[in-house]
């Protein structure tokens, strides 16, 4: 793969991660991480210039419909899910200040 063949690739990897990552939605989110990761990884095998460039070209128009798609869900993104929470509750918070026994 050429110079700026790669650098091309680095660039569209790049924007397509960032643009994945702003999903509001965990799910959608996660999958589109790993959709990435896993079509780019395969892609930098790639010899063939002609291929690489149809990737690229491809991959371009794939960018841009993700960009909407990541907009509507920022703008209609639902309640978050548990996995996304991160709540640092100490026994302390759980226990009542006083405790009294219920069979006394």
């Amino acid at each position: 793969m050429s110079g700026p063949a790669r650098e091309a690739l680095n660039v569209l990897y790049a924007n397509t991660l960032r643009t994945s990552q702003s999903f509001a939605s965990y799910n959608f989110r996660n999958y589109f991480v790993r959709r990435t990761n896993d079509l780019f990884k395969a892609a930098q095998s790639e010899q063939d210039s002609t291929k690489l460039d149809a990737f690229i070209k491809e991959k371009k128009k794939e960018l841009e419909v993700l960009k909407r798609a990541a907009t509507i869900n920022q703008m209609f993104g639902g309640r978050k899910l548990v996995v996304e929470t991160e709540e640092d509750v100490s026994l302390s918070d759980k226990t009542p200040d006083k405790m009294e026994r219920s069979d006394s």
